[in-house]
């Protein structure tokens, strides 16, 4: 069971994370933010508690990923200026919504392209093994990823050379507006991997449940057994960006998912079981909107990329000169 700090810091991250894709939305409907943008709106149990858990290992996530970045300490300040293209944004203005980069937190963010970033963690992984450091490697991606070639080599990789390497699918049963059982001849995407490694499910709109499996499965890892799959189901109340309606999706359906409110949940759980009162959950959800506040704020003020900045970070710098 997780003690009453721990549920008050994934309470803390997870209404940050709504209220700031609240301003991202708000901010983008008034021109300040261009570009593409995914909001993590009702993903945040997962988005907070795997990172919070997974504490000790690499971390590679998908371009849905500014709850993520925050959660694993990334300031909030930096990923909204990232958003508005600003030279003090985490990928100073040149990565946006898609791309927060953060090595400094083990953080190595989001790739426009589906699954993309799938072998890169193996890649990671293989490094860490080789260096003899078991933390290992996480890498978060949606179902519709599963689907891809590079996924299966990446499951084949990983089982045969028992890399510390988790995979852990966010399975909101949609791949932008395709549902994954029209795609897919089942709708648990564990299904896949299970030829290759151990798998595990979670509610994914439970943080406590999220953390306890991420955390056990980090553990798994740091005993040397190889690569193990968690999948996570979850549901995500916008569409798959801010350009789509979401108009596949029925209103009941929608009504069952945000029955599962995650926010919700969790403070339930905080003062029914862990005792938190409700001026306490108050000043931790007061807190988290002067946080975004400010971050909106820091972000308009902040300076636009020097003309000269794009040709900056094209090539590689500070390697083996000898040819």
């Amino acid at each position: 069971m997780i003690d009453k700090l721990l549920a008050e810091d994934l309470y803390y991250h997870m209404v940050l994370g709504r209220q700031f894709e609240y301003a991202a939305k708000e901010h983008y409907m008034q021109g300040e933010i261009s570009g593409f943008l995914h909001l993590d709106i009702g993903q945040e149990a997962l988005s907070v508690a795997a990172m919070k858990a997974f504490e000790k290992g690499d971390v590679f996530s998908t371009y849905r990923e500014h709850i993520m970045a925050m959660a694993r300490g990334v300031s909030p300040k930096a990923v909204m200026a990232e958003l508005f293209g600003r030279q003090t944004g985490v990928s100073e203005g040149k990565g946006g919504s898609m791309h927060l980069f953060d090595p400094s937190h083990f953080f190595y963010g989001g790739d426009a392209i589906v699954g993309g970033h799938i072998p890169n963690a193996v890649g990671c992984a293989y490094a860490r093994k080789y260096q003899g450091n078991q933390s290992g490697v996480m890498v978060v991606f949606g179902d519709g990823a599963t689907n891809g070639g590079a996924f299966f080599e990446s499951l084949n990789i990983a089982a045969a050379q028992k890399l510390p390497l988790l995979f852990l699918c966010e399975n909101n049963r949609y791949a932008i507006g395709t549902k994954i059982t029209r795609v897919a001849p089942f709708e648990k995407q564990a299904n896949k991997a299970e030829p290759y490694m151990p798998t595990m499910e979670v509610d994914g709109m439970d943080a406590i449940a999220v953390y306890e499996a991420v955390q056990k499965a980090q553990h798994y890892l740091e005993e040397g057994h190889g690569p193990l799959f968690l999948e996570a189901f979850t549901c995500r109340y916008e569409g798959h960006s801010v350009a789509d309606a979401n108009s596949y999706r029925s209103p009941q359906e929608m009504a069952l998912c945000k029955q599962q409110d995650p926010i919700e949940k969790l403070k339930m759980h905080m003062l029914n079981v862990l005792g938190i009162s409700s001026a306490q959950l108050e000043t931790l959800e007061k807190r988290a909107q002067a946080e975004v506040d400010a971050a909106v704020n820091f972000a308009a003020q902040s300076p636009q990329p020097p003309l000269e900045a794009r040709f900056d970070h094209l090539f590689a710098e500070g390697g083996n000169d000898a040819v």
